[in-house]
């Protein structure tokens, strides 16, 4: 039985708002630093520091927001990378202002306002993130592989435990994982930067009105014109913020062994009969994804081949079943090819889709994954 397994901190350091540097250190399911609930249902539920007090336990006061500062911050930006950039440019913004800090607002409003600035800022110049089925048509496993788009372009994975609390409401939680999905964050960045965050404050953290137009220094008018119109372009797409994403039940683990063993096995009839007739199939950094059952057979027998005999490793990855891909390496043993997130249908029933994010230097660290198998 496959379960999503945790993943480890990513080597390295945490930077201090102070500039000195300590120790990544790895908490509950392998992120830095202490949880904290994601989804409250206002934003005035925290308490203020002791503004004065020393230094580490002033910083403590601040850490203890990352996982859901991270969270919105990547919802906002499309890109785990940046979010964590956006996070430690908040810290530090809030770590020089803390002195002056009044005490007015909660200290998370107060963070949220900071951290909404910094996406903004982030988001001015940058391109929209999207991914492959966003951008183009299906293509034939006859069509030829583009050269791809810069990482830039794509929406990029996230790992559960950066972004989502293991505690709270069961209920906060599984509308957190649902609103990190691929196909919601990428919905989300057809929307502009403030729209955004309106709809991410007020769908996704349940912010009142008038708590968002505060942090947005405008009117609740213009919060609810800014909602309505972002709730407009989520409905054409489908899409609920509020949806919660139902468990990883019995038939949903049945459903991922039987991935595991047909793709390792690389049996094409045991894949596509997992696979819904009009699942998408797409590789970042190429433009190019497939949908019909006989151009992922096709592609996975010619293109695709050097796949044949890989080993996949479980992680989670947006609130979905995710997998580390090791294909044979010449040279012996396993190395690294693609991190697989899993779109499986709700009832379990087969998947909806896969994305084959092929950047490995940069994700297998992110999410603890071997370097390669041996």
């Amino acid at each position: 039985m496959l379960t999503a397994r945790g993943y480890a901190s990513r080597p390295g350091t945490v930077v201090h708002p102070t500039g000195h540097r300590a120790e990544a250190r790895s908490g509950p399911a392998g992120h830095n630093g202490p949880v904290t609930e994601l989804a409250q249902p206002s934003a005035a539920t925290s308490s203020v520091p002791t503004v004065g007090s020393p230094s580490d336990a002033a910083f403590a006061d601040l850490e203890r927001f990352r996982v859901e500062l991270t969270a919105y911050c990547y919802r906002m930006l499309g890109a785990a990378f940046e979010a964590e950039d956006a996070v430690q440019e908040t810290f530090i913004r809030a770590w020089r202002g803390l002195a002056s800090f009044e005490g007015r607002a909660s200290i998370r409003s107060w963070l949220y306002r900071i951290a909404t600035n910094v996406c903004l800022d982030m988001l001015g110049a940058s391109q929209r993130r999207a991914r492959p089925v966003d951008l183009n048509p299906a293509l034939s496993a006859d069509a030829p592989l583009d050269a791809g788009l810069p990482g830039t372009a794509w929406i990029e994975p996230v790992p559960d435990g950066r972004v989502v609390s293991g505690s709270g409401d069961p209920a906060d939680v599984a509308v957190a994982r649902e609103s990190i999905r691929l196909a919601f964050v990428a919905a989300l960045q057809n929307l502009p930067p403030r729209q955004r965050a309106v709809l991410i404050l007020r769908e996704v953290l349940h912010w009142r009105a008038d708590e968002v137009a505060e942090l947005l220094e405008t009117t609740v008018a213009s919060v609810n014109s800014a909602l309505q119109r972002a709730r407009a372009t989520l409905g054409s797409r489908n899409l609920d913020a509020a949806e919660p994403a139902p468990p990883l039940d019995d038939a949903k683990q049945a459903l991922l062994d039987r991935y595991v063993q047909a793709f390792e096995s690389y049996d094409m009839s045991a894949l596509t009969s997992l696979l819904r007739e009009d699942a998408e199939w797409s590789m970042p950094p190429y433009e190019m994804w497939l949908q019909t059952h006989d151009d992922i057979v096709k592609w996975c027998l010619g293109p695709g081949s050097g796949c044949r005999d890989s080993r996949l490793i479980p992680t989670s990855a947006n609130g979905m079943p995710a997998f580390g891909q090791y294909k044979p390496d010449p040279a012996g043993g396993w190395a690294p090819w693609s991190l697989q997130v899993v779109d499986l249908e709700p009832d379990g029933s087969s998947i909806r889709a896969i994305t084959f994010f092929l950047d490995t230097p940069r994700f297998f660290p992110l999410f603890g994954l071997p370097p390669r198998l041996d």
